[in-house]
């Protein structure tokens, strides 16, 4: 039994009738927010997440001259910043992935033979079924993700001729999946270079360690900066991804403040109503010799509470429901999702922040014309 009165959980406990609503309003608004901004957010972590295979490379390719690559090559070789663990000759096709906002190419890379072991040890993929391609024949080998969201095992078709997204001349049916948490697929050098147009050769660089393989990657795009060939590396990627959403994260930053502003409003009209039906119990208080300031000091710790506990309650439900659609929706097709995004959570803050401003305001503005006296007659007659 709570014995003083100016406890902040008396009222809170004891009239969950009216608060509860008001959390609600709060627990929904976060809810939405962090919901809304973790799946805007999965577009381009996904991006990144799918790709991220380039990483452990830099590839180079000439634009249409095909002598050109053992020139590049050479440069790359003789001229290195850091040590490279191998160089590898190229082939590559491509194919369409899926994902949240519809379809996306991706490589299908043809590497020989003594390079394809070696590729599925930098991508930390080891074969769980099936065999290796064999040189010049239709097959392909296929990580576990790329296999999930194509719904593609053993024995299935990866590319063929009537298929305008996965084209290949010949039926290339998946040979071998991959344990990894990278995403790739790769088929024989020989069988691309005797089937596939153009006939061009690219090369991939690896170096020995991350921070090497990251120096390599920024010293060739600068070395072959305004040359004849391009340039694939995972920080153009990362570049790209942070960069083409800009206006999409402007027009979702309208979209929330406005929320905010709506929510605030509707908040504050509330608790205003919330404390108009407090009136008498303010009035008796004061009556009974409690101060003005310790019912002020009461009323803030309550609306601390429930503004607090709502963002609180808010982010729980979020986290719930996105890790709901993780496992149900995202994870069977290898779309990503972080259930724990920071960011998300983040942008969630201004409602809080803004219904206890607007809250505090209300609450002073009430107590600085209230008449206590006023009140107690009022109740008297």
């Amino acid at each position: 039994m709570i014995s003083n009165p100016l406890a902040p959980v008396v009222y809170l406990r004891r009239n969950l009738s009216k608060t509860a609503p008001l959390m609600g309003v709060i627990v929904l608004a976060v809810m939405l927010i962090a919901g809304i901004v973790s799946l805007i957010n999965s577009i381009p972590l996904s991006i990144k997440v799918i790709y991220r295979y380039s990483r452990q490379y830099v590839a180079v390719t000439p634009r249409g001259n095909p002598w050109l690559t053992p020139l590049l090559r050479k440069v790359v070789e003789e001229q290195t910043p850091v040590p490279l663990e191998r160089v590898a000759t190229i082939r590559g096709t491509g194919i369409q992935v899926k994902s949240i906002v519809g379809k996306w190419p991706f490589v299908v890379l043809g590497l020989q033979s003594q390079d394809m072991d070696y590729y599925l040890g930098r991508m930390s993929g080891r074969l769980i079924q099936g065999h290796l391609p064999a040189p010049g024949e239709p097959e392909a080998v296929i990580s576990t993700p790329l296999a999930r969201n194509l719904g593609l095992k053993i024995g299935d078709a990866l590319q063929k001729p009537d298929d305008t997204d996965n084209f290949s001349i010949k039926v290339v049916r998946v040979v071998g999946i991959a344990e990894s948490e990278n995403w790739f697929a790769f088929t024989s050098y020989e069988y691309q270079q005797a089937n596939h147009f153009p006939d061009i050769d690219a090369f991939m660089a690896f170096a020995k360690t991350p921070q090497d393989q990251a120096k390599l990657d920024k010293w060739v795009e600068d070395q072959l900066k305004g040359q004849n060939a391009q340039v694939f590396t995972y920080d153009q990627l990362e570049k790209q991804a942070d960069t083409m959403f800009t206006i999409l994260y402007q027009i979702l930053n309208v979209v929330i403040g406005t929320l905010v502003v709506v929510i605030t409003l509707m908040m504050g009209m509330l608790v205003n109503i919330f404390l108009t039906q407090r009136i008498q119990e303010f009035g008796l208080l004061q009556a009974l010799g409690y101060t003005k300031r310790s019912l002020l000091r009461r009323v803030l710790v309550e609306t601390t509470i429930f503004v607090v506990g709502g963002w609180i309650l808010g982010l729980a439900v979020a986290f719930g429901l996105l890790y709901l659609v993780k496992v149900v929706l995202m994870d069977p097709h290898s779309f990503s999702l972080n259930t724990l995004d920071l960011r998300a959570y983040a942008y969630s803050i201004p409602v809080p922040v803004a219904i206890f401003a607007v809250s505090l305001y209300t609450v002073w503005a009430r107590f600085k014309s209230f008449d206590p006296v006023g009140v107690v007659e009022r109740r008297l007659v």
